[in-house]
């Protein structure tokens, strides 16, 4: 392998120690407080679900009145409608048009997520960033002192469960408009049945409360991580003690 290649590949590891080293130390608590203040503003404090409910701009059409006729071709009502108009006027209505243009994202959800995401990304570029400062300092493979070791495997799979709950905080955000989307298209076939449109707000204020949380779980993963990787920096970074050789 030409040296240059292997000296680059040295500077990548060094960098990164260093990095990792100035995240646990100053990035995080940073970090911490930054989610504090944010769940501490109107937008999240607050919690009014009120303020996420929007209109969905389809309107619910003029009911069709269907008459009789008898024979004679005149209205008669005495006789009663038949059953064959009766069910054919229960079908959908055919979407090709709404009548008042598109059909709008929950703006104030929309805004809320904006600021969500990027920090559900920084989750987790840190935690990938903290899982490779673990990996390089893990010694090679000998028979006993291992017990440094083991914790740096147990900090290790402990950041690799707190990157894969982050990655799923962003497949619950495109879950959220999926769904939506499911429940306006009914919406628009059946304007007439309020339960479709109930169905809207309750999956807005049940988002609301889901990206509330999330911050507060960014911000909880934030601190447990701090926190055990303080706790036991010196093993983490010297899993084995140098005056093994001693005891014998």
């Amino acid at each position: 392998m030409p040296k240059d290649t292997i000296t680059k590949v040295q500077e990548y590891k060094d960098s990164l120690i260093t990095k990792a080293e100035t995240l646990i130390t100053k990035g995080f608590p940073e970090k911490i407080v930054e989610l504090n203040e944010l769940l501490s503003t109107a937008m999240f404090n607050e919690r009014n679900f009120n303020e996420v409910h929007q209109d969905l701009n389809i309107p619910v059409m003029a009911p069709i009145l269907l008459n009789n006729h008898d024979n004679d071709g005149n209205g008669d009502d005495d006789h009663p409608m038949p059953k064959r108009a009766r069910k054919e006027d229960v079908s959908g209505t055919t979407v090709l048009t709404l009548p008042s243009g598109t059909v709008p994202c929950n703006k104030p959800l929309c805004e809320m997520i904006k600021v969500v995401k990027p920090i559900i990304r920084k989750l987790v570029e840190d935690s990938n960033l903290l899982k490779m400062w673990i990996s390089f300092m893990i010694p090679k493979i000998e028979d006993g002192n291992n017990f440094g070791v083991s914790i740096q495997e147990d900090t290790l799979a402990e950041i690799q469960t707190v990157e894969s709950e982050a990655a799923a905080f962003f497949d619950q955000i495109s879950r959220y408009f999926l769904s939506r989307a499911k429940v306006v298209s009914k919406v628009a076939k059946y304007p007439h049945i309020d339960d479709y449109r109930r169905a809207v707000v309750e999956l807005d204020e049940k988002e609301y409360l889901s990206l509330w949380l999330v911050v507060c779980e960014v911000r909880n993963r934030y601190s447990s991580l701090h926190d055990i990787v303080i706790k036991n920096l010196e093993k983490l970074k010297k899993p084995r003690s140098s005056n093994t050789e001693s005891l014998y």
